[in-house]
């Protein structure tokens, strides 16, 4: 499944109309995130973001499953 976000995660803004702002995927062809961004300059801010420690979630696909938060 993959995920669309439109919220540049640099400038908390909305992307509304996607045509012609880039975008980038993370993660593979079937679990992947599509980020949209306002600009090409909040795309690189975001590419060269240099984080701690990554960390993978791994989510509980069960029929039963309740998220909770």
């Amino acid at each position: 499944m993959n995920i669309r976000t439109t919220l540049d995660p640099i400038t908390l803004r909305d992307v509304t109309d996607i045509e012609g702002h880039p975008c980038l995927y993370e993660g593979d062809g079937d679990n992947g995130v599509e980020i949209y961004f306002e600009s090409e300059v909040t795309k690189s801010i975001y590419q060269n973001m240099v984080l701690e420690d990554r960390k993978i979630v791994c989510g509980n696909d069960t029929d039963d499953y309740i998220a909770e938060g």
